[in-house]
């Protein structure tokens, strides 16, 4: 498993904004259509083992230093222990991303490298192979997280169920 960098708010500041606020503006939505959007994930991760803990005070971040390090524990053969652990902190402990403490956290979790973490967060280490592989994704087309790329030849995009990742598993295994 590969995970390329992807960011949904590449404008969004350090400090980010309030999740509920940040949806109903960037598309347009009723609060109560974002409740509903955020009970559908939530229901959607329960039914693979995942746990949403959307919180009054969650906020939406900018995740440009979350895939600098991604990129280095890449290299340490932890991309994915990372990734999720990312995932964890941010949907079910609500954890700050944004504050480089809570990251450091998470990285001395998985026994990665304290030191070399803090030195990429303190520099500009990683930036040029993130935004390589981030025009990389666009011009593949990617527009939107999650998507899935199977056999770099066919995609899921969106929070799709499981019975939809099945349907279209047992498609492309027909076809070859």
């Amino acid at each position: 498993m590969n995970w390329l960098p992807f960011e949904l708010n590449p404008q969004m500041p350090i400090e980010g904004q309030d999740l509920k606020e940040h949806l109903i503006e960037k598309y347009g939505i009723s609060e109560q259509q974002s409740v509903q959007n955020r009970e559908m994930i939530s229901q959607r991760g329960k039914e693979v083992g995942f746990d949403f803990n959307f919180s009054q005070h969650m906020r939406m971040i900018n995740s440009f230093d979350l895939h600098r390090l991604l990129a280095w524990a890449k290299e340490q053969g932890k991309q994915h222990e990372l990734q999720m652990a990312l995932f964890s902190a941010h949907f079910t402990a609500n954890q700050p991303l944004n504050e480089h403490a809570t990251l450091i956290k998470i990285v001395d979790s998985l026994d990665l490298d304290v030191a070399e973490a803090k030195n990429i967060l303190d520099s500009d280490a990683y930036a040029e192979q993130v935004r390589a592989e981030q025009k990389l994704s666009m011009e593949k087309g990617i527009s939107s997280v999650p998507t899935f790329i199977i056999n770099n030849k066919y995609s899921i995009a969106g929070g799709q169920t499981a019975d939809t990742f099945k349907q279209v598993l047992t498609e492309i295994t027909q076809e070859v």
